[in-house]
């Protein structure tokens, strides 16, 4: 049975919108690493139509030399939608209907996936998974910077309870963190 990973670059202020604007200078092999073996585990990726609309857009139109390129342009990927749309990035599934509906269709990915459902980014759907009890996974690279602006992992969301399952500072003092949602 797969699990469902959310993967977050995050500033130390929760802020983890437009990572493009603060991350880079922090990553390094080390990070690439972990990144790496995120990939290695991935059977399926799951997102927003949001994120959707934004890489069918770029990662598609990169070449397949690029790692990340030739990774997500083959790996299944499921979105998560409130309506129906036609999704032209080659394995794409579109996830739509009432939440009942969009919580089974994803019950039945995870049971029919050995691996990891990973997502990154898409903080509305992550928030919406942990609600439903849907995500098995919070993994975090904690950057060493606020951002002071922007869209947070957790807004309005109420109290949110984690466990923590692994921890370790990189060399660049971000800091890789994994929770595991508790229930109740």
């Amino acid at each position: 049975m797969g699990r469902i990973v959310s993967n977050f670059f995050i500033s130390m202020d929760g802020v983890v919108e437009r990572p493009d604007q603060w991350h880079f200078p922090y990553f390094d092999d080390e990070m690439g690493k972990v990144v790496g073996s995120g990939m290695e585990t991935t059977k399926a990726f799951l997102m927003g139509h949001r994120l959707y609309d934004e890489w069918s857009q770029h990662w598609p139109a990169q070449s397949p030399d690029e790692p990340f390129a030739s990774f997500i342009n083959t790996t299944p990927k499921y979105v998560v939608a409130h309506e129906p749309f036609d999704a032209q990035w080659s394995n794409t599934t579109v996830v739509a209907g009432d939440e009942q509906s969009i919580v089974d269709r994803l019950g039945e990915v995870k049971e029919q996936t050995e691996g990891d459902i990973s997502m990154s980014g898409s903080a509305t759907t992550a928030r919406w998974l942990i609600k439903q009890g849907l995500l098995d996974e919070l993994a975090l690279l904690v950057h060493p910077i606020a951002v002071a602006h922007g869209q947070r992992l957790f807004e309005d969301t109420g109290t949110v309870r984690l466990e923590l399952t692994e921890h370790r500072a990189l060399p660049t003092g971000v800091l890789l963190v994994r929770y595991a949602p508790v229930a109740g």
